[in-house]
C-alpha cells in the first residue's frame, strides 16, 4: 500500500500519535491509522507503543531531545563562500566546487550543500505547458471536489467510479532504473537498444475504491469511437449492479478525462439517462486521473518488471485481467484516496502540475 502523505517528518508523525492517544485510542489502532496514511515504514509498532507511553506519562514536546556530541565546525564564514560559487553556477559539481573553495574539504563541502543549502533537482516533465486558463480550470475542479469530500467525506469517495484506456504492448521493455546492478568500479557500462513492440492491445478498465467493476479489450482494427463507447459503459452499469447492489441507487460519481470519444454528446446522454454525476476533469490533466498516476503505473511497472512478452493478444488480455484480479482492495482504496491530497496541492500551488 503506498502512502498517501510520503516521507512525514518525524516531528509530524509524533504530533499525530500525541492526538491520537489524546483520544484514548488504543496503540495498535494508532499505528494501523498511520501506516494507511504515511505508508508501512513510516514507524515501528515499538518505537510508536515508546510514544504513546511518553504522551500518557505527560510528555508534551514532540521534539527530540537535546544530545551531547561533536559540536559543527560548520559557520557561517565557511557556508558564504559555497553559497556565491553556486549562485553564479547551478550546475557546478562538488569536484568542482572543492578547486574554487581550497579551505573546505570536500566532506565538508558536501555537507553544507545538501544539509545547509540546496538540494539537486532536474527538471520535470510535464504533459503540457499550462496556460493561466488550464490553472483556472484545474482550480475550479479542485475547489468543487474539495467542497463534495469535505461536505460528504468518505462517502463522497464511495461513490466515485473512474476509468481510462491504455496500451497493453506485446513486448515491455524493463526501465533504465529497473536494468541498474552492481558493478566492480570500472568495469564498463552494459549497452542496451530500446526495443518496441508493433503488436499491441488497447484496454479499457472502470474501478472504484473496492476494485475493478469492469475490463474490456478491443479487437484489432477497432477504435475507442463514442459507440464502442457507448456500449463498453453500458457493459459497466451492468457489472455495477451486479457487483455492487445499492450502489447504483446511492448515485454514482463519474470520473474520466475529456478525450473526444468521452465528450461526445451521445455519451453525455447515455451518462444523464444513468442519472450519473459527471465530475468536471480538466484539460491535460494527468495528474488528476487515478487511472493515469496509479493503476496504470503499477500496472506498466509490474509489465516491465517481469520482462513480460506476450505471443498473442489473448495471452496479453489474460494476464492483464489476472492482475487487476491480483491487487487487493487496498490498491484500489489508495488510489481513490490519493485524489484528496492531489487535489489540495493542485488547488494550493495555484493550479500547477502535482508532484509525483
Amino acid at each position: 500500500m503506498e502512502a498517501l502523505i510520503p516521507a512525514p517528518s518525524d516531528c509530524e508523525v509524533r504530533s499525530v500519535i500525541k492526538f491520537l492517544n489524546a483520544q484514548s485510542i488504543a496503540p495498535i489502532e494508532i499505528h494501523r491509522q498511520l501506516c494507511r496514511v504515511y505508508g508501512p515504514n513510516v514507524m515501528s509498532k515499538q518505537m510508536e507503543r515508546r510514544w504513546c507511553r511518553q504522551f500518557s506519562a505527560g510528555r508534551q514536546s514532540v521534539h527530540d531531545e537535546k544530545r551531547s556530541g561533536r559540536p559543527s565546525i560548520i559557520t557561517d564564514d565557511l557556508v558564504e563562500p559555497v553559497r556565491e560559487c553556486i549562485m553564479e553556477n547551478r550546475r557546478v559539481t562538488i569536484a568542482e566546487l572543492s578547486s574554487h573553495v581550497l579551505q573546505i574539504s570536500r566532506s565538508l563541502l558536501h555537507e553544507i550543500v545538501t544539509e545547509h543549502l540546496f538540494r539537486k533537482l532536474c527538471a520535470r516533465w510535464v504533459p503540457k505547458q499550462l496556460t493561466p486558463e488550464h490553472k483556472t480550470k484545474r482550480m475550479e475542479s479542485a475547489l468543487t471536489f474539495l467542497q463534495q469530500y469535505y461536505d460528504d467525506g468518505d462517502q463522497f469517495l464511495d461513490r466515485i467510479v473512474t476509468g481510462d484506456e491504455t496500451w497493453i504492448a506485446h513486448i515491455t521493455p524493463e526501465t533504465k532504473q529497473q536494468s541498474m546492478h552492481w558493478r566492480r568500479s570500472g568495469s564498463p557500462c552494459k549497452t542496451k537498444f530500446k526495443q518496441t513492440s508493433a503488436q499491441k492491445v488497447m484496454c479499457t478498465v472502470f474501478w472504484d475504491r473496492r476494485g475493478v467493476l469492469h475490463v474490456d479489450f478491443l479487437t484489432r482494427g477497432e477504435m475507442v469511437n463514442a459507440e464502442r463507447y457507448c456500449e463498453t459503459l453500458q457493459k459497466l452499469q451492468r457489472a455495477i449492479q451486479k457487483k455492487w447492489r445499492g450502489m447504483l441507487s446511492a448515485g454514482i460519481v463519474f470520473l474520466h478525462d475529456n478525450a473526444r470519444p468521452h465528450t461526445a454528446q451521445r455519451i453525455a446522454s447515455l451518462l444523464q439517462k444513468f442519472s450519473w454525476e459527471v465530475f468536471n476533469h480538466p484539460p491535460y490533466s494527468l495528474d488528476l486521473a487515478p487511472s493515469d498516476f496509479h493503476l496504470f503505473l503499477h500496472l506498466k511497472k509490474f509489465l516491465s518488471g517481469e520482462c513480460q512478452r506476450f505471443e498473442n493478444d489473448r495471452e496479453a488480455e489474460m494476464v492483464v485481467t489476472q492482475w487487476f484480479q491480483s491487487q487487493a482492495a487496498d490498491f484500489y482504496d489508495t488510489g481513490i484516496q490519493k485524489l484528496v491530497p492531489r487535489y489540495d496541492k493542485c488547488f494550493n500551488s495555484g493550479g500547477n502540475y502535482v508532484e509525483k
